[in-house]
């Protein structure tokens, strides 16, 4: 591994960069862009949404900055309104441990469900999940899906006694309050516009978590890699070249994709091959067709 690669700057420009330009851009679609038209406002909005998401991906492993409270304060404004930064890093990391991933219980970004929870589901409730398992039904209801297993999982832990999860959702409020500020007074894009454009970003996200991780019986096969280096690459910070971030999860997203090119071999062989080389061939496999079933195929 070249030793360049795994240098820390004190600061990363590129980050620094890329966290200022959403905010300028995330303004500019709330304000002078929403007023000359409205959808334009919206979609504007909706791309900085995701790439705020992004961001706060970065910020949870130790980007821009070598500290992780001023990390933490830069991404900490919450442009989606939904999900509270502390608590999307605390189960985030937890996801991080490679031995969990996809299992139902412990890995809190799983959507795979324990095949016996599965069989006591409602009709409607199953249909709702397969649906979620087609791209076209992340896009359109995945976000929902999610966000209510979330809420739901921290309610159950909050009552229960967990006062990491309640610190958590108290944050939210002073993360959404400059947010809520800024569109009551500066913003030029009804709350309902603005709520949508939350929800789409959201969805955008669903994009590259849709096939981030696959059921296989080794945890070094559960990754995806996605070798696309378009626009949604860069929506993603290079995070759809998912099993090189998991193996180096302290890589900034910049020079993720030097770090594949030089040992793509190394990566595609240690993930038994589970490659896709652009997000247009998912489109195409997978707008309508479900990508593995609902309830963990290996779960015992």
């Amino acid at each position: 591994m070249n030793a360049g690669v795994t240098s820390r700057r004190s600061v990363e420009w590129p980050t620094l960069a890329v966290i200022l330009g959403c905010y300028a851009v995330w303004a500019l679609g709330t304000t002078w862009l929403a007023a000359q038209w409205l959808p334009l406002g919206i979609a504007v909005t909706s791309v900085m949404v995701a790439l705020g998401s992004s961001l706060q991906h970065e910020a949870i492993h130790g980007h821009p900055f070598r500290n992780a409270k001023v990390n933490a304060a830069f991404v900490f404004p919450s442009l989606n309104l939904l999900i509270p930064y502390h608590r999307f890093r605390d189960t985030h990391l937890d996801h991080h441990v490679n031995g969990k991933l996809t299992d139902p219980y412990d890995d809190p970004e799983s959507n795979y469900l324990d095949p016996a929870v599965w069989r006591r589901l409602p009709g409607v409730l199953r249909v709702v999940l397969l649906f979620n398992n087609t791209l076209l039904g992340r896009l359109l209801v995945g976000a929902a899906v999610s966000q209510v297993a979330f809420m739901l999982s921290d309610f159950r832990a909050a009552t229960a006694g967990d006062r990491k999860v309640v610190r958590g959702w108290l944050w939210h409020i002073p993360a959404v309050v400059p947010v809520l500020l800024w569109l009551g007074t500066v913003g030029q894009m009804p709350a309902w516009a603005y709520f949508l454009s939350a929800y789409a970003g959201l969805s955008l996200i669903k994009i590259r978590t849709f096939l981030e991780h696959q059921a296989h019986e080794r945890a070094s096969g559960r990754t995806v890699i996605i070798e696309d280096r378009g626009p949604l690459a860069f929506l993603f910070l290079n995070n759809n070249l998912h099993a090189v971030h998991h193996s180096h999860p302290g890589i900034s997203w910049y020079r993720l994709p030097k770090l594949y090119r030089d040992n793509r071999e190394r990566f595609t062989s240690r993930n038994g091959g589970y490659v896709y080389r652009s997000y247009g061939q998912i489109f195409r496999q997978h707008l309508l067709r479900a990508k593995d079933p609902v309830p963990h195929p290996f779960w015992n």
